[in-house]
């Protein structure tokens, strides 16, 4: 309780220090604008595999933002220019070697773009990051059917609980507890399985994009039908061998939809046993006035900078973690 010094080297918050100078002049000769928007709001996130954190104001409970996204949208309904936010983010029962309650998330919007453009942008990014000690570095690109099917054995898309149940049975993985043949959540099963099966097997020092996601695991994302005719959720996640790194959507702007979803997510909150939430009624106003069509990525720049040092906690490359604070 008396260690008073930082967690992370010297070393490494140099190398901090360097990697948000080169994200911000990575912008500046994009011609991108930075931002910056409440870490405080009157609303939490509905999403119910997140929890907020709350804190208290003239006796008004307020929630710490677990993303700016809300924000920065808003901002876009009013002027349609692409933006980055490099912020703080919060997110309560999240600890370990991959996560800390307070973390430190890079997130841009860019109005036009499609996802293939936002992947190139990523990929331009991280190589400008890793020039120096990681030359030649490697990405594939690869759908979240295609995966699942190398990886797995089966279409993730056509699959039932009970061939999920199977696959795991002939695989040996563990089941924990509320994943048992009585649940029939077939998005549960296909996260765990993507946990302890996928992710596992991708080739551990490459970045993976893996894209067009259920149409069940939308979140924020719109819902087309892909070339295969399946309906998909237009996002993609990076990452590098197992380890996510970044978030993307090509953004929904349908306000009734928004609303919709807002809806569905509290109803399954509910059959967590977790409270609702109240909607974000500032927001679904402003995609009401229009938001121009878009792509958005979250990157969480801990992670990142734990693959840029090779380093396996994220309690290496933060200066105080929670336990430090």
């Amino acid at each position: 309780m008396n260690n008073w010094r930082p967690g992370a080297s010297f070393r490494l918050l140099q190398k901090r220090a360097r990697m948000l100078k080169d994200i911000r002049n990575f912008f500046a000769e994009r011609d991108i604008m930075e931002v910056e928007t409440p870490l405080l709001s009157r609303f939490a996130t509905t999403d119910p595999h997140l929890d907020s954190l709350q804190t208290r104001f003239r006796d008004q409970c307020l929630y710490l933002n677990t993303s700016p996204e809300y924000c920065m949208k808003r901002l876009l309904a009013d002027n349609a220019v692409p933006i980055y936010q490099i912020s703080k983010a919060f997110r309560d029962n999240e600890s370990g070697p991959h996560h800390n309650p307070e973390f430190t998330m890079l997130e841009w919007y860019r109005p036009g773009f499609d996802l293939q453009q936002l992947m190139d942008e990523v990929t331009g990014l991280i190589n400008m990051l890793m020039a120096e000690k990681h030359p030649g570095v490697r990405f594939q690109t690869i759908s979240y059917q295609q995966v699942f099917e190398d990886y797995a054995g089966f279409n993730p898309h056509a699959v039932t609980v009970a061939e999920c149940l199977q696959c795991a049975n002939q695989h040996a993985i563990d089941i924990p507890v509320g994943l048992g043949a009585a649940n029939d959540d077939l998005d549960d099963w296909l996260d765990w399985l993507l946990t302890q099966l996928v992710l596992p097997r991708l080739p551990r020092q490459e970045f993976s994009f893996i894209y067009d996601y259920p149409a069940s695991q939308a979140a924020l994302a719109r819902i087309e039908t892909s070339s295969n005719g399946y309906p998909v959720a237009r996002r993609f996640e990076l990452l590098y061998g197992e380890l996510e790194l970044a978030n993307a959507f090509y953004e929904l702007t349908d306000a009734a939809e928004q609303r919709l979803r807002f809806n569905q997510e509290n109803s399954q909150r509910t059959s967590m046993g977790k409270p609702t939430i109240e909607m974000d009624t500032r927001l679904l106003t402003a995609l009401e006035q229009g938001v121009v069509d878009c792509a958005g990525v979250a990157i969480g720049l801990d992670r990142l900078l734990m693959v840029l040092s090779e380093c396996h906690s994220i309690d290496q490359v933060l200066a105080f973690s929670w336990q430090q604070a």
